[in-house]
């Protein structure tokens, strides 16, 4: 039996470690993965410390995953040996329950995460349903695909998702791991593109990534700056602060969306007044399906659009793990095998 190394959190909470593990074979559907490159997202902290119901111990996290296939398990027709693939937050779907009979993959009733479901990317190997896989177009290295199958999925199908039409005017509120990237999607998509962050230290990064304005949220009230522009169509918001959402809300063209990515679990302080007569929806987005993925980096190819990223070898996810939970890392961490 050959073995390879992974990452492993014994418990809640406990440090993360790497060990050597078997490697097994893949089931039918499914394909084993030589991971060339893992990326360290924000969500992380939460398979790490328990966060989510049912977690198997100890557990691998790892859910922005680039590679190679290495092996097939029976039934797999449409991948082979060799082919570079990503996996994302979308680990997989069954095909048979009710959402998915309907096409709508991302909601499947027994849908799987890498980390949750099965052993996730901190690691040399990675088991996967070939439902998971997102072909890694040519332009792309490993270490620019992985942060694509989480973080860039999220934040482009989030702003084509919208209504917004090219030349309508965007805003991007944070401009850290997922709104840096949304900031230059945004401006590639043809978007008057506003990014929003705490500071002014944020605004020459902001102006680099492709916005056309930036807003200082603590130098006033951000809806009268979003209005003094024009008002903006959508606010794809990255940053994980309820109050901070809830200020934009009022900066909001009629029918305009809020577009809610960034994960908290604090309550949005929105009156129902300030929806109801402009007519403006704030809207929940879930990441990605494979496909997704595959258009997210194909676009970026197309864009030029890339995560900023430092690259950590494997041997040493817990210090990227720590950079990215503290802030300290520079918009996104990738682990290199």
């Amino acid at each position: 039996m050959a073995r390879h190394q992974a990452v492993h959190v014994a418990s809640a909470g406990a440090p993360l470690e790497l060990t050597d593990v078997e490697t097994t074979s893949p089931g039918r559907d499914h394909v084993r993965i030589a991971v060339a490159a893992c990326g360290v997202c924000g969500t992380d902290h939460a398979f790490v410390n328990g966060g989510f119901p049912g977690l198997s111990w100890p557990l691998t996290p790892g859910h922005e995953i680039a590679g190679t296939i290495a092996e097939i398990g029976d039934g797999v027709q449409e991948f082979a040996v060799g082919d570079r693939v990503a996996v994302g937050w979308f680990g997989g779907n069954c095909g048979h329950c009710t959402q998915c009979r309907k096409g709508d993959f991302i909601h499947c009733e027994n849908g799987q995460i890498p980390s949750w479901h099965y052993p996730g990317g901190y690691a040399e190997s990675v088991t996967a349903p070939a439902s998971a896989l997102a072909r890694i177009p040519e332009g792309l290295s490993f270490a620019e695909a992985a942060p694509m199958a989480c973080a860039g999925v999220t934040v482009f199908h989030g702003l084509r998702e919208t209504r917004a039409k090219p030349g309508d005017r965007v805003a991007v509120l944070g401009v850290g791991g997922l709104g840096h990237l949304g900031v230059q999607f945004a401006r590639a998509m043809g978007f008057e593109t506003v990014a929003i962050a705490r500071g002014a230290d944020k605004k020459q990064d902001a102006l680099d990534l492709g916005a056309h304005h930036y807003i200082d949220s603590r130098a006033g009230d951000v809806s009268e700056a979003l209005q003094g522009l024009g008002g903006v169509q959508v606010v794809l918001a990255t940053a994980a602060n309820s109050q901070a959402m809830a200020d934009t809300v009022g900066g909001l063209l009629p029918r305009g969306e809020l577009i809610v990515v960034g994960v908290t679990p604090d309550p949005l302080p929105v009156s129902p007044l300030q929806l109801i007569t402009p007519g403006v929806s704030i809207t929940g987005h879930p990441s990605g399906t494979a496909r997704d993925v595959e258009d997210t980096m194909k676009f970026a190819v197309q864009s030029g659009v890339r995560a900023r990223i430092q690259e950590l070898p494997l041997a040493q996810a817990a210090e990227a793990y720590t950079a990215m939970d503290t802030g300290k890392a520079r918009y996104r961490m990738v682990l290199t095998v």
